[in-house]
């Protein structure tokens, strides 16, 4: 029994010992599963290390308390351990609450900067060749033109989760999708079965429709966007669930059949490739992605995988399997400068505080981040530009 199977037996019996024994009864420990263990992430010494930001106080300020709500509600029984160390809830309020005191201090960069260096343990991610280098992307909340009835403009259906897809939790990370039929469970239809075969046509579940199916495609990967309706209200929707089916880059696909140039296989350039198609072609096109998205109304600004909402240049996306949800970190990598064009001028270099709190169906390994960039043209462009290799630092209080 290792020190992390030993250290749960333990925490059970201390709970078991101070909930009383007012009735007599045989109590037996359930079975002890090993937390999971944040394997993508090493001990680093933060000696020298600057933690400049280069963004306001106040967005990292939300971006705290909305991991604080996630692990004081939803994430209060989550716990990781990363090299050695268990981490519950507790610790991570204690490291939220700790980098929150800090930062809102009027505090010199000098001071700042020994501060964080005593008060937190560092570790970085060390990426996919374990060099410590990282893919940074980035992804947005799109607009789009649409309808909440069927129009001769607005075609392309928008569905709510079908009441046949099944859900079964298998893991804290890992959910399994599936549809009944004949008493049999079966894979839930595929992106070509829904888009060309039309299986889920007829049956209620369109939510709303739009114009472009270019542009429902990239809410699709973004997984939360607004819809900007015929009289100007916007409506916002967001991923509720998707069919369980495996991701796969269409952009890679194309490239790999030299379909396209590598020129052309940046976001602008792949977009107005897709838009050249005819409708047939870009479905058969766009079917090579099976994973498809179930969206829903929301009130609120766009939610991430940790019920709560993500924000703009804050929230990082990562595996969950690698990295802590929740919990904060701290990046190094450029950015684009644009001209009054939006045409890319140069990149410049960066660092900032950012929460982990959303994932994604590409996002996968220890070598991927993606930043959410916001909603607008700005955070197209910048969503749409970054595609770098940066460095990544989780921080969790001594």
């Amino acid at each position: 029994m290792n020190k992390l199977r030993i250290a749960a037996v333990m925490l059970i019996l201390t709970v078991l010992c101070y909930s009383g024994c007012a009735r007599r009864a045989a109590y037996e420990l359930p079975p002890v599963s090993e937390p999971p263990v944040m394997k993508g992430l090493a001990k680093v010494d933060p000696a020298g290390m600057d933690f400049a930001d280069d963004l306001d106080a106040d967005s990292l300020n939300l971006a705290v308390d909305r991991s604080l709500r996630y692990y004081q509600n939803g994430g209060r029984s989550q716990v990781f351990a990363v090299e050695g160390r268990l981490v519950d809830a507790a610790v991570m309020i204690d490291t939220l609450l700790a980098l929150r005191g800090i930062i809102s201090l009027a505090l010199d960069p000098e001071e700042r900067n020994r501060r964080i260096r005593e008060n937190f343990e560092v570790y970085r991610a060390f990426g996919e060749k374990r060099d410590g280098a990282v893919l940074f992307t980035g992804y947005y909340e799109p607009l789009l033109e649409g309808s909440l009835v069927r129009t001769d403009k607005h075609r392309y259906p928008l569905y709510r989760t079908p009441p046949d897809l099944n859900a079964e939790q298998i893991s804290p990370t890992e959910t399994r999708i599936s549809r009944l039929e004949n008493g049999r469970k079966n894979p839930y239809y595929s992106r070509r079965e829904i888009d060309i075969d039309g299986v889920l046509l007829g049956r209620g579940l369109e939510i709303a429709w739009v114009a472009d199916p270019v542009e429902l495609f990239s809410l699709h990967i973004q997984g939360s966007g607004k819809i900007r309706l015929p009289d100007g209200r916007t409506v916002s929707v967001s991923y509720a669930q998707n069919n369980g089916r495996p991701f796969r880059s269409v952009t890679r696909n194309m490239l790999d059949q030299n379909r396209i140039a590598q020129s052309d296989s940046g976001y602008r350039s792949f977009k107005t490739f897709l838009k050249s198609k005819s409708e047939q072609d870009l479905f058969e096109i766009l079917s090579y992605n099976e994973r498809y998205i179930f969206f829903r109304f929301v009130d609120s600004e766009p939610v991430g995988s940790l019920g709560q909402p993500v924000t703009p240049n804050r929230t990082i996306a990562t595996d969950p399997d690698y990295f802590p949800q929740g919990a904060p970190a701290f990046i190094r990598m450029r950015k684009p400068v644009f001209d009054e064009n939006g045409n890319i001028m140069s990149r410049v270099g960066f660092s900032r505080f950012v929460l982990n709190q959303d994932r994604g169906s590409a996002i996968k390994g220890p070598g991927r981040v993606d930043l959410f960039c916001g909603f607008g043209d700005q955070a197209q462009s910048t969503a749409g530009t970054i595609k770098e290799k940066g460095e990544l630092y989780f921080l969790i209080k001594r």
